[in-house]
């Protein structure tokens, strides 16, 4: 007879199996790239073998567009979470450091890969994830406007959420494009997180010699 506690074990080490997949993943990714990485060395690296990784997933895309997948609501609640004297923008740009800081949370895998935030759908059932992400950040932005006392249904409000939802995201996408079009050798000597910092500096920057000029 089964025990009551086999089932908990089982999905602690689905869970085990799932998370040394994504890192052993964002790993190779960064030391080989993407196109150069097979599924062979990912099952490789995690200890598992190849039919043990098609368990978990389709494709070495779809393990990419999953953990994006995961992040979206991650991103949510820790732009909710931050102090709320930052600006939206602000508060996206140290939201994702944060969790790209994280030891438990492999940030390097965003980076990887030809399309992980792709407009369009790569299958039957597959998800909007640039719109899904848009619509996360700007929800957290809304939310943030409402504690400052904006009216979360007054129109104003809200197209001001969604614009900075979309250019904080546009940031995100243009690091990955350009981390991505970098040659080996000099990702290897970026830091992600130097550069995601330069990354939103460059809007912001951008940001203040508008309304200088105005």
């Amino acid at each position: 007879m089964e025990s009551a506690t086999e089932p908990g074990r089982r999905e602690q080490n689905k869970r085990r199996t799932h998370e040394a997949l994504i890192h052993a993943a964002a790993r190779l990714f960064q030391e080989n790239g993407y196109e150069a990485t097979t599924v062979r060395d990912i099952a490789a690296a995690a200890g598992v073998g190849e039919r043990t990784f098609f368990r978990y997933f389709p494709s070495k895309e779809s393990l990419i567009l999953q953990h994006v997948r995961d992040f979206i609501p991650l991103l949510e609640e820790a732009i909710r979470a931050r102090p709320q004297g930052e600006t939206p923008l602000a508060a996206l740009r140290n939201a994702v450091l944060e969790l790209a800081g994280r030891d438990d949370w492999a940030a390097g895998i965003l980076l990887a890969g030809p399309q992980p935030l792709s407009t369009a759908p790569s299958g039957r059932g597959e998800r909007f994830l640039l719109f899904d992400l848009e619509e996360a950040v700007a929800s957290a932005f809304l939310d943030r406007m409402t504690v400052d006392g904006a009216d979360p249904g007054a129109p104003d409000s809200v197209l001001r959420a969604s614009v900075l939802a979309r250019a904080g995201v546009g940031v995100l996408r243009a690091l990955r494009l350009t981390y991505a079009r970098l040659p080996e050798a000099t990702r290897d000597e970026i830091g992600v997180l130097d550069f995601a910092h330069a990354a939103f500096a460059t809007l912001t920057d951008a940001e203040g010699h508008t309304e200088e000029s105005e």
